[in-house]
């Protein structure tokens, strides 16, 4: 298991989850349950562990909010039977029109919203005031009628100023609300859409200030929910009829806002995990304005002639981030190199999954095991396009 942060889950023979945590290093933690002794609860809880699973999170913090969701969504045995009676933390968003956050033990009927309970106060204090420096928000008690200290040092909107509508407010208050549920994935491409619909109303400005957000988030959650193992593995090649496990991943997004600045990215999975000594960036060079069928075909065909002429290993499956129509056109560019690789597509909407060669869609369930190892590769696929338009756009700029 890696030395990182993510949360872990054990499972009985059942193939039940039994027991789910947290681990500033996985490898540390998991391993400390099956090498000393434990009480007689633990214990019991170890001889019922017939399967490991993890996921990987870019900090501790977010590793925190993650183990919180998945405990309220699964209810795993253990995560009840081994807590004392001492109360966890909480944390709190008032019901007001613009609502403080603050953190509690007391989970009261007050028209409130709670997440939690988390297993650090400390881990959660430290993960709220990172959150704070990207999305600002209030934590007064009662709404003050001048500016305080924390506007001063933009933390906070200065809602009791009238700084900030409270429209908007409730946006910012959503986007912490899904990092609280474990989904930061989920809101780094709600905002990457939002973005692009600033860019082509050409509203720069807000354009410009979601992009800096994603960027502070993406620094704090990239490879958020990454899960590996051999059963992820086996669980694409059953879904999509493979001829073998898929141990070697390449996935391609596009990246164009407006017609400028466009790039495309690959990058490469080797056995559910991130292989970034192999990611590849293009600047898109044979297409003009906005055609991200044609841009794709570039990218797809680029990266192919030169794993031809260099004789390099071929993937055993290729992704592309978007629907049919950009299914079929890197397809178009494999068959006409002479390539014959499984290729599938996972559209963002509803996230359908299309497979070339078969009729229709496949649509999974949000847990599925195979859709979230896509959806990890998609989103990084995503971020790394993403990344490398920015660095475009800032040379543009400075060469003007």
């Amino acid at each position: 298991m890696p030395d990182a942060p993510g949360v872990y889950f054990f499972r009985d023979a059942g193939g039940k989850i039994i027991y789910i945590g947290k681990a500033k290093s996985l490898k540390k933690r998991v391993q400390s349950y099956f090498v000393r002794a434990h009480d007689a609860k633990t214990s019991a809880m170890v001889s019922r562990i017939a399967d490991v699973e993890y996921q990987l999170c870019r900090t501790e913090s977010l590793a925190l909010f993650l183990e919180a969701g998945l405990i309220r969504r699964y209810h795993p045995k253990y995560n009840v039977s081994l807590r004392d009676d001492r109360s966890f933390p909480f944390v709190k968003i008032t019901g007001e029109a613009f609502p403080a956050i603050c953190v509690t033990r007391k989970k009261e009927n007050d028209g409130s919203r709670y997440f939690g309970p988390y297993t650090s106060a400390k881990v959660l204090r430290q993960a709220l005031r990172i959150i704070r420096r990207t999305f600002p928000y209030r934590t007064c008690r009662v709404m003050p009628r001048r500016a305080c200290m924390y506007y001063r040092l933009n933390l906070s909107p200065g809602p009791c100023i009238g700084k900030i509508d409270p429209r908007a407010y409730a946006a910012t208050i959503e986007r912490i609300a899904l990092i609280l549920e474990g989904k930061a994935d989920a809101l780094l491409r709600k905002l990457s859409e939002e973005m692009s619909q600033k860019a082509r109303a050409q509203d720069f400005e807000a354009a410009a200030a979601i992009r800096d957000q994603i960027n502070a988030l993406s620094s704090l959650s990239q490879n958020v929910i990454a899960p590996s193992g051999p059963q992820r593995l086996q669980d694409l090649q059953q879904l999509l009829h493979l001829y073998k496990a898929p141990e070697r991943i390449e996935g391609f997004d596009i990246s164009d806002l407006s017609g400028q600045g466009a790039c495309g990215s690959m990058v490469s999975f080797y056995n559910g995990l991130p292989d970034k000594n192999k990611y590849r960036r293009f600047r898109i060079k044979t297409v003009s304005g906005i055609d991200d069928y044609g841009m794709l075909a570039e990218v797809v065909r680029r990266r192919y002639m030169r794993v031809i002429k260099d004789k390099l290993p071929l993937p055993d499956l290729i992704l592309i981030d978007g629907g049919r129509a950009h299914l079929l056109a890197a397809a178009h560019e494999l068959r006409a190199i002479g390539l014959r690789i499984p290729l599938v597509s996972i559209a963002k909407e509803q996230e359908n999954i299309y497979v070339y060669g078969r009729p229709g869609c496949i649509r999974l369930d949000a847990d599925t095991p195979a859709l979230n190892l896509i959806r990890h590769i998609r989103d990084e696929a995503h971020r790394f396009a993403l990344s490398y338009h920015h660095i475009l756009r800032r040379k543009k700029t400075l060469e003007h």
